[in-house]
C-alpha cells in the first residue's frame, strides 16, 4: 500500500511562490507526464501546479502538488 505524506515547503517560482502541499511515490508509468501536463493546463486557473520526478536510485516516480501564491 502506498503511503501518502504531506509536507509544507516554499519554493520560489517565476510567477510567485509555490507551496508544496502533497507528495506521492508510485511505480513507473511511461506516460504519466501526459497526465501531469493535462492537470497543469486545466488547473492553472485554480493556482495548482503538479511536478513529476523519477528517483534515480529506486526508479520510483514522484508526483508533487503545489499551490501557487
Amino acid at each position: 500500500m502506498h503511503e501518502q505524506r504531506q509536507e509544507t515547503a516554499m519554493v520560489e517560482h517565476k510567477e510567485g511562490k509555490l507551496e508544496l502541499i502533497a507528495v506521492q511515490q508510485f511505480a513507473p508509468y511511461d506516460e504519466m507526464y501526459k497526465v501531469v501536463d493535462f492537470l497543469n493546463k486545466h488547473l492553472k486557473h485554480k493556482k495548482i501546479m503538479f511536478g513529476l520526478t523519477k528517483h534515480k536510485s529506486s526508479g520510483q516516480m514522484v508526483i508533487s502538488v503545489y499551490e501557487v501564491e
